[in-house]
Order: C-alpha cells, then structure tokens, then sequence
C-alpha cells in the first residue's frame, strides 16, 4: 500500500490534505495486519461451523431483536421472585426493546440521508455520498463509536446481572446476549456503509458484515466461561449463613471477593458470605459489559476503517491493502492487539 502521489491512474485528483493524513493511518494500519490473511484473522477452521451458524443467524436478525429472546425473558421476569432479580430482569427486557429501535433505525439508509441533508448536503440518494469528500463521510458518524459502545456496556451489564438469575436466567441471559450483540455488529456495519455510499444489502458488503458477525461471536465466546462461573458461585453463596473450606475451594471468585473486601476493611475484620453474595451480580455485570463494549466498539473501528480504505482506493485508483486483498480464512487465527 503505497501513499506516494506519482502512482496514481491518470485523471485521478490529487489527495487532499485530510485524506492525506486518513491514508497514512489505514496504511499503517492494514500493514500491521497483513500476515497474509486480511479480515480473515477472525476466523478459523476450528471455527468455521460456529460461524457459519452465527451467519446464518444474522441474516434472519439482521433488522430486529426476534421473539424467541424476548418472550423468554419476560417468562423469566414473571418466574423470578426475588424483587431485585425482577428488577434486573425488566432491565434486560427494557433494553432488548431498545436493542430492537436501534437495529431498525441503524439499518434504515433513510436516516443517514435525513442526517447529511441536515448537514447541509443535497443528496437524492445515500449511494451519492460515495462522490462527497472522506471528510464529510466521516462527518455523519462522529460520536457514533462512543453511543454504540456504551450501548452495549449497558445491555452487557444488564445481561450480566439476569445471568445469576437461578436456572432460567443463566441460560435466558446467555443466549439473549450473543444474538443481541449479534444484531448490534450487524446493526452498526450497516449503519457505517451507508454512510460512505456502499449499500449494506448488496450481497457483495454483506459477506464483510458477516465476517465482523462472526469475529464479534467468538469475542463473545471468551466471556461464556467466567459468566458461567459467576453464576454459579451466585447460586452456591444465595442463602449461606456461614463459610466453608469446600465454599471457597469449589467458587475461586468467592474466595477472591472475600480477601478483595477484607483488604478494603479494617484490619482483621470478618467478611460476611452474605456481604460477598452481594457483591457476586456486579462482577457478573461487570464482564460483560466491558466485554460487549469492546466487542461494539472494535466492530464499529473495523467498519469504518474497511470503508475508509474501499473509498480512498476508488476516488483515487489505488489497489486495496494486500490485508484486504487477501481471503484466506482457512489459516489460524492470531491475535489483533489493533
């Protein structure tokens, strides 16, 4: 990926100032990346099946949050008795209703032609603002990446919360989450091709969409364990009066909370399990959240720097990265610290 003038097409126009500064950065970027799979490092032949199923899902949730997650939660709302737990339970219900308006607003192009007009663009179609400057692209996603990544803290901690539900929360949380941030990364792709010109729906752009799908599903898998854990030790610790040698050999995050809250007391002082039990839900809150704001959060970057790169290339005649050139997902995944 060259950044030298002199190698672009005849009657191309020379790079502005700003696109200038844009190309070095993706250049730096899509090199750092380039191990001879371009978008690929998301994917593996390990995992070739679970992100085939997660494709599939997405295509049929694409515009909206379906019913086999939401009825299931407020089943779980009406099955839990315990006030907070219905209260974390109506949280999550709420936010999957919220989840659902975001999806259908984000992949409506007609918001993003509402936008650039009041931006002061006259534009028949979004598919013009491929003949706009980068900048004014740029333009209609300013903040986004911030809203979407503290959309998905929020629906992250309020799934963490419903996964110590006993029984049917754990597994109404767990399930709800993936499909939901599923919809999400879908929801925000779209959302950012729209805004550089590229129609989301054309066959060409899903395949990418779906390729961020499937990355986000396997981040998603990292958390599944220590959620599980966390709802566990929930269940072991709701009710106990008093400590016990195989408590605290069998739930490691009981054992950890308890010296993290003796630490924090005064010295020598005796931490209740009742007290530990509080806290077990907001260490459940606090994985996924953080998590599913990372998720959305890398999304989003990935779009926009995808985008970036397809419109720079084609305004100027320049090749993609060979970072992007590439489509060879059957090598092992390495890790992206980008």
């Amino acid at each position: 990926m060259s950044t030298d003038a002199d190698r672009l097409r005849d009657g191309r126009p020379a790079m502005s100032e700003y696109d200038e500064q844009v190309w070095a950065t993706l250049n730096d970027h899509w090199q750092r990346r380039n191990n001879r799979r371009g978008l690929p490092n998301w994917a593996s032949t390990a995992l070739s099946r679970t992100g085939e199923v997660a494709g599939r899902a997405t295509r049929r949730v694409a515009d909206a949050v379906p019913d086999a997650v939401s009825e299931p939660m407020r089943r779980a709302g009406d099955a839990v008795a315990d006030p907070a737990m219905q209260m974390a339970v109506g949280a999550a219900t709420a936010l999957i209703e919220l989840v659902n308006d975001w999806a259908m607003k984000l992949n409506d192009p007609k918001n993003v032609e509402k936008l650039a007009r009041e931006q002061g663009l006259e534009l028949s179609s979004f598919t013009e603002l491929r003949q706009q400057d980068l900048k004014v692209c740029d333009r209609l996603l300013t903040y986004n990446t911030l809203k979407w990544r503290t959309a998905g803290a929020a629906e992250g901690g309020a799934m963490g919360l419903l996964a110590t539900v006993p029984v049917a929360g754990t597994l109404v949380a767990m399930t709800a989450d993936v499909l939901v941030v599923q919809v999400m990364s879908t929801s925000i792709a779209a959302r950012i091709a729209y805004s550089y010109g590229y129609d989301a729906k054309d066959p060409h752009e899903q395949i990418f969409i779906e390729r961020l799908v499937r990355r986000s599903f396997m981040e998603q898998a990292a958390k599944t364990k220590p959620l599980h854990e966390t709802a566990r030790a929930a269940y072991a610790s709701k009710g106990r009066v008093r400590w016990s040698k195989k408590l605290r050999q069998d739930h490691r995050l009981l054992a950890g909370l308890e010296k993290l809250m003796q630490h924090l007391g005064p010295a020598g002082s005796r931490v209740p399990v009742q007290s530990v039990a509080k806290a077990v839900p907001f260490v459940g809150a606090f994985i996924a959240a953080t998590t599913n704001a990372a998720v959305l959060g890398r999304v989003a970057k990935d779009a926009q720097r995808y985008c970036q790169t397809r419109f720079l290339c084609e305004k100027y005649g320049l090749p993609l990265p060979a970072a992007l050139a590439t489509d060879d997902e059957d090598d092992a995944p390495q890790s992206d610290a980008t």
